[in-house]
């Protein structure tokens, strides 16, 4: 099958990337094609990787923390809350174990030599599939593999560069070598689905990525409590004025190597800062509302390309007066076929206890 117009849609929605922005009005029969595209963009991704290998199950895996299940109170609390973290519920979450660290090249590095799997960022453009969903010209597309790259511009903060993927992170230029033990980035929610299904578990429910966060549901602002000042011994943020004036007080301006600041009280490290965190989850700006009155499921309607997902935790771009997406609260989302310089994940499995 032909599968290597999964990444069609970063030359779509860059202008949407982390905001609740709309897609613009469309007439009946465009929007139609961009469904049945998208569809069958979603369903073929996930057969493909239906088919990868798989790890053997009986391999012990030491890099997994046990996450005891309960009942907590899900949501933001703090004036820096945002429209959909609101309003604050209750949830429940079944025992869990959580990856200690984020992914690490090291790791993503294996699953690719295992099995072969080439990440979207790395597949040429489908040209057809944009003439599909856009009305261009095939022969007006450019079909050259490419990722998007932090560039500092207020106007707009990422650029399309050529050669950018999970090898080379920043473009053709940037390298991984030597950088085993940095969380991989560069790689969309399928490729994170991927790994997942070779590794035999699967990504956290943006519920129990909050539940983790919040150290088994505590109500806390920060995975590590409430005083920001501990921040730089916990998190990879940036310190100063965002996005110049870098204070590098944590002594990283980018990507930390995993493990490089403390654990939070379940010992997992990273789980505000360093990199955001694909979640499974759908991503609705109204979620929470809907939960409360016991709307629709809210995985459901995740069959289209546009159909963004839940990403989680803070990044090193994260600053307290910018976006602060470390606090546990806080939600943002990407499309699925989105890689980015500063977006990883971890997986979770289910407890047999």
């Amino acid at each position: 099958m032909n599968l290597n117009l999964f990444k069609a849609s970063l030359t779509i929605f860059v202008v949407g990337l982390f905001s609740c922005n709309k897609v613009g009005n469309q007439n009946d029969a465009t929007h139609k094609n961009e469904i049945q595209a998208s569809f069958s963009f979603h369903q073929n991704y996930l057969k493909e990787i239906e088919k990868l290998p798989k790890k053997s199950p009986h391999e012990k895996d030491t890099t997994m923390l046990f996450v005891k299940g309960g009942s907590f109170l899900m949501g933001g609390t703090s004036v820096q809350a945002n429209p959909d973290e609101l309003p604050v519920h209750k949830e429940t979450v079944d025992d869990f174990y959580m990856d200690a660290t984020e992914v690490t090249n090291a790791e993503f590095s294996a699953f690719v030599t295992a099995t072969g799997y080439i990440t979207t960022a790395e597949r040429p453009i489908d040209p057809h599939f944009i003439a599909a969903i856009t009305g261009v010209a095939p022969e007006t597309v450019d079909t050259d593999p490419a990722a998007l790259v932090f560039n500092g511009n207020p106007k707009m903060w990422w650029s399309m560069v050529k050669g950018a993927n999970w090898r080379h992170p920043q473009g053709p230029k940037s390298t991984i070598i030597g950088k085993d033990s940095y969380p991989v980035v560069q790689v969309s929610w399928y490729d994170a689905i991927a790994y997942c299904h070779w590794a035999n578990k699967r990504l956290p429910t943006e519920e129990e990525f909050e539940y983790a966060a919040r150290n088994q549901g505590k109500q806390i602002k920060y995975s590590w409590g409430n005083d920001f000042n501990k921040a730089v011994e916990y998190a990879n943020f940036h310190q100063g004025n965002f996005p110049l004036g870098n204070l590098k007080i944590d002594n990283f301006e980018g990507l930390a190597p995993v493990k490089s600041f403390k654990n939070n009280a379940l010992g997992i490290y990273d789980i505000g800062g360093n990199v955001w965190e694909w979640t499974l989850n759908s991503y609705f700006s109204d979620a929470y509302s809907k939960k409360i009155n016991f709307e629709q499921p809210i995985l459901a309607n995740d069959n289209t390309l546009n159909q963004k997902k839940v990403i989680r935790g803070g990044s090193f771009l994260c600053n307290e007066s910018y976006c602060s997406g470390y606090r546990v609260a806080a939600r943002m989302n990407a499309s699925p076929d989105t890689g980015l310089e500063h977006l990883g994940f971890r997986c979770v499995r289910n407890s047999t206890k």
